[in-house]
């Protein structure tokens, strides 16, 4: 299993944007799965966003509309852009990769997690 690279995260105001960077080693990264999962404190770690190999994508009804998954083949990156953030969407935020759509068991590699706090 081949540990995912992050970055980006950190203290951003209410109505603020955040984006988050995730690069995967490794060969045949166009034709896999990429999912961004968050956990906060106490809590179960959760579904974010999910873009497949061809473009298509979906995401979590709490932040339809604000945040955007995006990947550029040519540099195994994988990237969430965060807008318009709130305080509830403070949490520790992983990229994953190999999996399908929200199933949290499916993903073969996984980042180490980037904190994002979001504050009133």
């Amino acid at each position: 299993q081949v540990q995912l690279v992050q970055s980006g995260g950190g203290l951003v105001q209410a109505g603020d944007s955040l984006r988050l960077s995730c690069t995967v080693p490794g060969r045949a990264f166009s034709r896999r799965g990429m999912g961004w999962f968050r956990q906060a404190p106490g809590k179960e770690r959760q579904f974010v966003a999910y873009s497949a190999w061809n473009g298509g994508s979906e995401y979590a009804d709490a932040v339809k509309g604000r945040f955007t998954i995006s990947r550029d083949n040519a540099k195994n990156t994988v990237d969430l852009q965060m807008n318009s953030l709130k305080p509830e969407d403070t949490a520790v935020y992983y990229c994953a990769a190999g999996g399908y759509r929200m199933v949290t068991a499916s993903y073969d590699s996984w980042g180490q997690g980037t904190q994002v706090t979001v504050s009133s």
